[in-house]
């Protein structure tokens, strides 16, 4: 059973930093994908990073590219976001996702099959 936990949330200003960490339950890393999506009050749902398991290739959504920067650690089962430059609108809460096959859209959110209980990014203006 593939569990994931999130950490690392909080409320800072625009222009500040701050690293968000999923933590999985052994064999999580032997799945496909894994991501970080994020959804604000009354938006959808919305990727913001997918990282590939077993070649570390990534995509980013268009409003985080050259900020955002996905990674993972097969020795911790971890998975981070560190997050430069933040806006005011990277306010959401934000999940960890694990996608157990091979999807050609991994920005769906239909196509993961594990989720954690998301953490709050608040960032003031």
């Amino acid at each position: 059973q593939v569990f994931v936990a999130e950490s690392g949330g909080g409320l800072v200003q625009a222009g500040d930093s701050l690293r968000l960490s999923c933590e999985a339950s052994e064999g999580t890393f032997s799945r496909y994908a894994m991501a970080w999506f994020r959804q604000a009050p009354g938006k959808e749902r919305e990727a913001v990073a997918v990282i590939r398991l077993s070649d570390g290739s990534t995509d980013y959504a268009d409003s985080v590219k050259g900020r955002f920067t996905i990674t993972k650690d097969n020795a911790k089962n971890t998975m981070d976001l560190q997050m430069n430059s933040l806006k005011p609108e990277d306010t959401a809460i934000y999940y960890c996702a694990v996608a157990n096959t091979y999807y050609r859209d991994l920005r769906s959110r239909y196509n993961y099959n594990h989720w954690g209980q998301g953490t709050q990014v608040t960032v003031s203006s």
